[in-house]
């Protein structure tokens, strides 16, 4: 089994698609017709993808639903859908009318050309964003033809093909954040604004949990208050003023939304999750999944019989 995880995209979702052909510069871009990954697709199921070490972009003309973090999204006919590395996710078309493009690339294959930007803090990759916008029929052709583009230069002989390729990806991402210009309006932050803005970042890198063995290094408003070089009791009343919850509430949503995901996108056990999460024990795991779920983890994971 090959480790590039573009190889696997393509393995899974169309064996019968094939592989375009490999880069030619440090990072990974691929580009592909989402028809090409209809074929023989009938008798298959949804499209189910753990965190992988890339960021994707879909143009999507069809009905289907997204199912990413333990959010569901119907997409009823014109969609642009981004994903980051950080985020599991699900497509499952609703039947093989499915036309548009799809982009995939790494971090890396950017780093020439993007300066000093982190994608993942660019609005439209950023936590609690929606991924997926809807597109009228006008921005779906503009959107267009920036994908056709990319899939011309990606077989293109041309010596600077990769950097007209970037220079197409950043148009696509920045044409995507202003179809959301809720998204990108920016204040000047304050010092509890720039708190809350640091706490929730220092949050988010604990995550995800790729293997049952790895441990969140945080877990209490006081290793979070330490780590800021913040009294504890400042933190809460900065985060309760910016978010109108506690460090504490903040702290059990996130891990709340980490437990639903790993028992619902990995194979591991109740177990591993609770130790991994840092409970001391698996019934102290189950009583507070319950408490913020109204589910016990087993309910939780098992399947829907319908």
């Amino acid at each position: 089994m090959s480790t590039n995880p573009f190889e696997e995209f393509y393995h899974k979702v169309s064996p019968g698609a094939g592989l375009p052909g490999r880069p030619r510069t440090a990072g990974q871009f691929k580009v592909v017709n989402v028809a090409d990954l209809m074929v023989n697709r009938e008798d298959r199921p949804a499209m189910n993808f753990d965190r992988r070490p890339f960021y994707k972009i879909s143009l999507i003309r069809g009905r289907s639903r997204i199912e990413y973090a333990d959010r569901e999204v119907e997409v009823e006919d014109l969609g642009l859908w981004f994903v980051t590395s950080r985020v599991p996710y699900r497509w499952h078309p609703h039947d093989a009318n499915q036309t548009g493009y799809v982009c995939l690339f790494t971090d890396e294959f950017l780093l020439p050309v993007k300066g000093g930007i982190v994608l993942d803090e660019l609005p439209i990759f950023g936590q609690g964003a929606c991924p997926v916008l809807t597109v009228s029929e006008a921005e779906y052709a503009t959107l267009a033809v920036i994908f056709e583009k990319m899939l011309q230069e990606s077989g293109s002989g041309y010596a600077y093909s990769q950097e007209l390729l970037r220079a197409y990806l950043l148009e696509l991402i920045y044409y995507g954040q202003k179809l959301r210009p809720d998204l990108v309006l920016i204040q000047a932050p304050t010092a509890a604004g720039r708190l809350a803005a640091q706490f929730a970042e220092l949050l988010e890198r604990q995550f995800p949990l790729a293997a049952p063995r790895q441990q969140l290094a945080l877990r209490t408003a006081r290793d979070y208050a330490d780590a800021l070089a913040v009294h504890v009791n400042h933190l809460n009343r900065v985060l309760k003023e910016a978010t109108g919850h506690t460090t504490t509430a903040l702290l059990a949503d996130r891990v709340a939304q980490e437990a639903r995901q790993l028992l619902k996108q990995s194979s591991w056990t109740v177990a591993e999750i609770a130790d991994s999460l840092g409970f001391t024990d698996t019934a102290h795991f189950c009583h507070f999944f319950k408490r913020q779920t109204g589910l016990a983890p087993g309910d939780y994971r098992a399947p829907v019989v319908v």
